[in-house]
């Protein structure tokens, strides 16, 4: 891989594996590690849609196990007359939500002139696999030193996907998370195909962290825990997730978001799993973690699956 070395993990001082710090920027996010060896996950609704809904659902999914706080702002959609998200109202009402939890932030940015603003609420900027391809804004992203979650492409291979990568990391920047979401394929069954073998060619060709959302490769509820099984099983550092309060009336992706209780259903699935697999996964049902508004972020750290009660 001569042509990316910033990101290829031949080129890496003893092949080690790169841990991005997410949570340092913004008051009131507690610090969260991926790629450190505990299990990751990031979760909340595809849209922001209020200020209730948002925050009931930060609350839920911390309560959970979730170390992240995942939402959008702004929404790449397929049709124009679809929910566009809120914009800057969105990103404000993740900032009040992470104040509440000290869940670090998720967010997409969809164009290199909304960069800077969502940079002043996000702790992770987002590339969607529609911007995978999009080389200003890889170029705007990597030049900010914010961690970047670039997603990969339903079209694109996964030497596509780590050139893409390269293209943040030439501008100095190496904070980058890599997330496989499906791919297209002549399968309908599902939204996308879920390509499980992309996460140990990554571990093995990068050195970069590795998430996977296996909501948009399902594309329905009742698939995204079984998946998100399977890239545990198959070594990803986490996952990205779409949980939404009431599934039904989601302004968007409603077929594949799942509620609280699936959610927590899955999370428990996903410490079994760790137990079996000896990796580390954060607390379930620690309801001490979520804050107060108002009240200062707690440090927490990841713990043993075997030891959970």
């Amino acid at each position: 891989m001569s042509d990316t070395p910033l990101v290829a993990r031949s080129h890496q001082r003893d092949h080690a594996s790169t841990e991005v710090s997410v949570g340092l920027i913004h008051p009131g996010a507690r610090e969260v590690t991926i790629g450190g060896g505990a299990f990751v996950v990031a979760a909340g609704p595809c849209s922001v849609e209020d200020g209730p809904m948002i925050l009931e659902s930060a609350r839920a999914v911390a309560a959970s196990g979730a170390r992240l706080l995942r939402g959008g702002a702004f929404k790449p959609r397929t049709s124009p007359y679809a929910f566009q998200g809120l914009g800057t109202q969105g990103l404000e009402l993740l900032a009040e939500a992470r104040a509440a939890t000290g869940l670090p932030v998720v967010t997409e940015v969809l164009d290199v002139r909304q960069v800077e603003l969502v940079a002043r609420y996000a702790d992770v900027l987002q590339i969607g696999a529609r911007n995978m391809y999009n080389t200003p804004l890889l170029a705007a992203v990597g030049e900010l030193g914010l961690p970047v979650l670039l997603k990969r492409s339903f079209a694109a291979t996964i030497r596509e996907l780590i050139s893409a990568a390269e293209y943040i990391a030439v501008r100095g920047h190496t904070r980058i998370i890599l997330c496989e979401r499906g791919i297209r394929t002549f399968e309908s069954s599902t939204r996308s195909t879920l390509d499980v073998a992309a996460i140990p060619v990554l571990k093995r060709e990068t050195h970069l962290p590795v998430l996977v959302d296996p909501s948009h490769a399902a594309g329905r509820a009742d698939l995204v825990a079984p998946l998100a099984c399977a890239a545990l099983a198959a070594g990803a550092d986490g996952l990205i997730v779409e949980v939404h309060p009431n599934p039904a009336s989601a302004r968007s992706d409603a077929d594949q978001s799942l509620s609280f209780a699936q959610f927590d259903a899955m999370m428990q699935q996903l410490a079994t799993i760790a137990t079996a697999l000896q990796r580390p996964i954060v607390p379930l049902h620690d309801e001490a973690r979520v804050l107060p508004i108002g009240a200062p972020p707690r440090r927490t750290r990841a713990i043993r699956a075997g030891s959970l009660g």
